[in-house]
């Protein structure tokens, strides 16, 4: 199976398999970095990590326009339900897993917060493990550090934070590279807006230099494939 992983800037990535269109955390309309607007977008599922507007933004009008199924904790999709009116979606907690046609969804822990835009709560902020056929990608989304994600260790390809201040910074991001050994490591969550900007070369030198992964630096609306 190839997997074509586009990065649609901040948090926001596109995973298109033979199967589906996955669409992770979008926020497109607001985001100084992203290269289409939510109109543009497809999906075929659509994955919410927590409540921050700047992951959930446009899920309610990429769901309601495409029909897709949004995947998120079971707070967030009540909120999206009932609140925005999505019709399809599929809620989950930490530690669980769903099957899907394209493979399995599991919602991995994350250390961070969750509010909704109007101030609900948001439930516990999470993570996913994407089984896509022999392929395993581990997004952590936004997050600190934590020990348990060397259970993630091997990953075909791990996307991390590093953009500091409100998740991992480069020199955590670093060690969680060491601890999960993924073959391939993506940066996320990074120069969206100044307090976030950050060398990404410089860190994917350091990659390079300290852990046999190979860091895939792109550009917002650049791709990259995992076969």
């Amino acid at each position: 199976m190839s997997i074509t992983v586009t990065w649609l800037g901040h948090g926001c990535w596109s995973i298109k398999t033979e199967a589906a269109t996955l669409l992770l955390d979008p926020f497109l309309d607001d985001s100084p970095t992203a290269p289409i607007k939510a109109d543009q977008a497809e999906a075929d599922f659509i994955l919410v990590s927590h409540g921050h507007f700047d992951h959930v933004a446009d899920a309610a009008k990429i769901a309601l326009r495409t029909g897709a199924a949004v995947v998120a904790n079971f707070e967030i999709c009540e909120w999206l339900s009932k609140q925005q009116g999505v019709q399809k979606t599929e809620p989950m907690n930490l530690g669980g897993g769903i099957a899907a046609p394209f493979g399995r969804i599991e919602m991995t822990l994350a250390h961070h917060s969750s509010q909704l835009p109007d101030g609900a709560y948001g439930g516990n902020p999470g993570g996913f493990l994407l089984t896509l056929g022999e392929k395993r990608l581990y997004f952590a989304c936004d997050t600190a550090l934590f020990d348990e994600m060397a259970r993630f260790q091997g990953v075909d390809l791990a996307v991390l934070p590093i953009g500091d201040r409100f998740t991992m910074g480069p020199a955590a991001a670093l060690q969680a590279v060491q601890m999960i050994a993924p073959k391939f490591v993506a940066p996320a969550h990074y120069n969206t807006w100044p307090p976030i900007a950050q060398d990404v070369h410089a860190w994917a030198k350091a990659v390079r230099q300290q852990t046999d992964a190979a860091p895939l630096v792109v550009q917002p609306g650049e791709s990259f494939n995992i076969d």
